[in-house]
Order: C-alpha cells, then sequence, then structure tokens
C-alpha cells in the first residue's frame, strides 16, 4: 500500500490508460493520470512482485479515497520491466513500457468511480493497494 495525491487537472478520460506518477504537477493533457507526488513507482516495487507480475500473475489494485473505492483487474506478463522511477501504469492493451505494471486491464482512468474522480480533482489523497495472486 501506498499514497498519492490528486490534482486539479484529474479528469481521468483516458481510454486505455490509467497512471499515477511521482511528478508532483499535472497538465490538462495528462488524461490518464489520477495520481500525483506518488511515493512508489514501478521501479520501486519489491522484487518479489516484480517475479510474479513477470509470471503473468493477475493483479488487483484498489484505489481509495474519501470512503470512495474502485478496483482494476489485470495481468503481468514476461515482457514486463518494472524499471521506471517516476510512473505506474496500468494498459487496456498489452503494450508494455519501463512504467507499466499490468496489461489487459479490465478498467481504464475513464471507467474510474466518478465520485473518487471528483474528490481526487479537488486534491484528496489517494490510496493505492496492489495485490498479486
Amino acid at each position: 500500500m501506498f499514497f498519492a495525491r490528486g490534482h486539479p487537472n484529474v479528469s481521468a478520460t483516458h481510454r486505455t490508460t490509467l497512471e499515477v506518477t511521482r511528478e508532483d504537477h499535472l497538465t490538462p493533457r495528462g488524461t490518464c493520470i489520477i495520481g500525483v507526488s506518488s511515493q512508489l513507482a514501478c521501479g520501486d516495487l519489491p522484487e518479489e512482485v516484480k517475479r510474479r507480475l513477470r509470471e503473468g500473475a493477475r493483479v488487483e489494485v484498489r484505489l481509495s479515497s474519501c470512503g470512495v473505492s474502485d478496483v482494476v483487474r489485470g495481468r503481468g506478463d514476461p515482457r514486463l520491466t518494472l524499471s521506471s522511477p517516476t510512473s505506474i501504469v496500468l494498459r487496456r492493451s498489452g503494450y508494455v513500457d519501463d512504467r507499466t505494471l499490468a496489461v489487459r486491464c479490465d478498467k481504464a482512468a475513464r471507467d474510474i468511480n466518478r465520485r473518487l474522480v471528483e474528490a481526487l480533482r479537488r486534491g484528496a489523497r489517494l490510496r493505492v493497494e496492489i495485490a498479486v495472486y
């Protein structure tokens, strides 16, 4: 579990990705970003978690803020490097780069509970829990 925070420019309208970043700013073009100032990025994940993700484990990411939560489910992939020092990205597609945590996810930014998005737009604290099984 780790934390990030929302930002006034959170729009969460991207159709294929969802991102949390260590960056502390967000422009209106960052439509996939739901959290900034994240405590963790892919490169910070425990080696055991990385190993299991590379073995294709299932992933469940619970996002919560202000009493509202949502869950995104996806899969790991053998191509994952999980090396980004900046971001964690969940993808509907099978595309992989150093920021990718999971592929073939059931949700992207636009699918996230709108009450959660509104809280994040007000700058609320975002709790992120990653379960690998």
